[in-house]
């Protein structure tokens, strides 16, 4: 089974879809059949990579409201990482552009390592407040994944893997994806946004039975001529 995820780094309910997708996974028998894929998404494209705003007042100024109902929204959504054990630190956090960031975590794919590439950088913004957007906040955070400095300083330097985040980004699109996260099993199934542990559960099995599971045959003629293991049984002729 396959499980493509659409996401940016700086979505919160990115950060908490994917502990709840974890989640479900703890519970589900067939777990190690699961391949997930991370899939580049940009909620704004046009962000730039340094800013004098914080997170709160980005998000005064983008709905119209004052700084205390901005905090308010950031201290809800803490509220609800803490749930699934992660610590948002929306206070300290640094808004930038993620482009760089997604382009580091399509580099990590070729050397195995995206799961931890994602992982690390969620963490990196959400928790300790780094600012993924600088290339050279990025390179430190690739080694931890294991990735080879050069290496990185060389992706990040020119223009490595930007087509392969475009082809994300245009594949989201045509899918109609309207924002993060977004789930797509075995290209069968769609899950919009950071749904309960359960919903993921519940979809995940239903979709394992339907393609694994073989399914009762409904019969569309019977009594007709056949035979078994006593033979075969003549009917009589119609005169």
């Amino acid at each position: 089974m396959k499980i493509e995820v659409w996401s940016d780094y700086v979505c919160p309910f990115c950060y908490i879809g994917k502990r709840h997708l974890e989640k479900a996974l703890e519970h589900f028998p067939q777990r190690d059949t699961v391949e997930i894929e991370y899939k580049s998404f940009e909620l704004d494209p046009g962000a730039p990579v340094n800013t004098e705003y914080s997170i709160q007042e980005l998000l005064s100024k983008k709905y119209g409201t004052s700084l205390e109902e901005a905090k308010n929204m950031t201290d809800g959504m803490s509220r609800q990482a803490a749930s699934v054990g992660l610590d948002f630190r929306f206070d300290s956090s640094i808004p930038t552009n993620t482009f760089d960031a997604h382009r580091l975590t399509k580099y990590a794919k070729t050397a195995g390592k995206e799961a931890e590439m994602t992982e690390i950088l969620l963490y990196a913004h959400f928790t300790l407040s780094k600012h993924i957007g600088d290339k050279e906040t990025l390179v430190e955070l690739a080694k931890q994944a294991g990735l080879d400095e050069a290496e990185t300083v060389s992706v990040l330097e020119g223009s490595d893997f930007s087509e392969e985040v475009r082809q994300d980004e245009e594949e989201a699109r045509q899918i109609g994806v309207q924002g993060v996260p977004f789930f797509v099993i075995n290209r069968k199934y769609a899950i919009s946004g950071a749904q309960p542990s359960d919903v993921f559960l519940n979809s995940i099995q239903k979709v394992w039975e339907e393609e694994n599971e073989p399914s009762a045959l409904q019969p569309l003629g019977t009594d007709g001529m056949a035979c078994d293991e006593n033979g075969c049984e003549i009917p009589p002729s119609k005169s």
